[in-house]
């Protein structure tokens, strides 16, 4: 091959095998990101909407005598941190990724699906069991943390095990990693998604609207519907690069 032709077929930095697959997964997380958003978001705004309903009626009207939840020695060891309130409430933010990443509508409905399932077994459980975490031992300024004083007023210390703020959290986090394995993310973005599971499920703890209790059921709860629906639920497609479509031709 004369030098010229060897130096056109050389791929120039950053064009090669690494940059291809690296805008690959690029292009396909941003079309999956467009892919149908106000469907979307009204879909997951009906859900929170129901779902809320049924949780505050329960908060409000307990059906048996509520038992207060027994604090751990992990929970002793975990100050009360109002800081990480907005970690705490990032949950309903984070519950929308995985719908937000599929592209299928019986994919969509069908994690919906698990989702409710879930949620329902949770309530029946403060139905049946109506729990409640043991009060703060210390006053909380409403002036120097107002968002904590608000979230006191909405939710309070009922409807504690198991935690659904955990089981949701964990829940989203097993399919946010499978959705992000289809579209071949690098390992940073999974990271990410363990990290943000992580301060959700600790600022539960850290402002104590749940004990440890609450969150290792939360976490089990989780596990047995991510675990029946990732066997049971629709396949996830997985996503080809333009690249990759060329080559099956």
């Amino acid at each position: 091959m004369p030098p010229t032709a060897a130096a056109a077929a050389t791929p120039a930095p950053g064009h090669g095998l690494g940059g291809s697959a690296q805008s690959g997964w690029r292009a396909d997380l941003g079309r999956r990101i467009r892919h149908r958003p106000v469907l979307k978001a009204l879909g997951i705004s009906a859900f929170m909407w129901v779902f809320f309903v049924g949780y505050f009626y329960l908060l409000r009207h307990p059906a048996r005598p509520v038992l207060t939840m027994p604090l751990t020695a992990l929970d002793r060891a975990i100050p009360f941190q109002p800081g990480l309130l907005a970690a705490y409430v990032s949950l309903w933010l984070y519950v929308g990724i995985p719908p937000g990443l599929m592209l299928g509508l019986r994919e969509m409905l069908t994690y919906g699906a698990w989702m409710a399932a879930l949620c329902a077994v949770g309530l029946a459980c403060f139905y049946f069991w109506p729990t409640a975490v043991p009060p703060l031992s210390m006053a909380v300024d409403p002036g120097r943390y107002p968002g904590f004083a608000m979230l006191q007023g909405v939710d309070a210390a009922g409807n504690a095990c198991p935690s659904l703020h955990v089981a949701c959290a964990a829940f989203t986090a097993v399919w946010v990693h499978r959705l992000l394995g289809r579209i071949g993310t690098p390992r940073w973005p999974k990271g990410l998604n363990l990290l943000w599971l992580a301060l959700i499920v600790y600022s539960t703890l850290a402002v104590k609207q749940h004990v440890a209790l609450d969150a290792l059921a939360g976490l089990a709860l989780a596990g047995v519907f991510a675990l029946a629906s990732l066997r049971r639920g629709a396949p996830v497609r997985p996503s080809r690069s333009p690249g990759e479509a060329t080559a099956r031709r």
